[in-house]
């Protein structure tokens, strides 16, 4: 099974890296592209989550303690993830806001899980995420990209709040579908 998490693993990288690395090929495509590479992001997940579930549960190291930190940085982590589709005033200030909540997503996990499957599910993306920031500088450069437009205040407060919304529905989730992130 781990096959499989690592076949939708390559899956998942090849889909989103393949404008940057055949950028061509990509806009010779133009919109009738976005559905094949939106159903080979969707097919690498389910191959992920099917391996991820089926392989063999090795407990490589425990870290007791850490699932509270894990909870507390899970906020800036999802906050992240969102800023990058906000109107926060945040979001003109940050390069990869969404591939670096990810990337602390990923790292998180991997505090919380030490199991072999984990290491390698979320250790791989991971370390995509942290490859894709790359990749997109190595195109575009360092510098913030110019014309973003300014946030409001209106924008951070609806960041907030679906930040906490995104939270609470995630620890429902865990607690009911994979196991409850309070008790370990």
């Amino acid at each position: 099974m781990l096959f499989l998490m690592i076949l939708g693993g390559a899956l998942w990288a090849g889909a989103h890296a393949f404008k940057r690395l055949a950028p061509e090929q990509r806009l010779a495509m133009g919109a009738r592209g976005k559905g094949p590479v939106a159903l080979a992001i969707l097919a690498s997940i389910v191959l992920m989550v099917v391996g991820y579930w089926n392989a063999d549960y090795t407990i490589v190291y425990d870290l007791p303690g850490a699932g509270h930190l894990v909870l507390l940085l899970m906020l800036p982590a999802i906050a992240l993830l969102g800023l990058g589709s906000s109107k926060s005033r945040l979001w003109p200030e940050m390069r990869h806001p969404m591939l670096t909540g990810f990337a602390l997503w990923c790292g998180l996990h991997l505090l919380a899980n030490g199991d072999s499957s984990s290491i390698l599910l979320f250790g791989g993306l991971g370390a995509w995420a942290v490859a894709q920031m790359w990749l997109i500088n190595r195109g575009t450069g360092w510098a913030l990209a110019s014309g973003r437009k300014p946030g409001s205040q209106a924008g951070d407060i609806r960041l907030a709040v679906i930040t906490l919304v995104v939270y609470a529905v995630l620890i429902v989730l865990h607690i009911f579908l994979i196991k409850n992130p309070f008790t370990g």
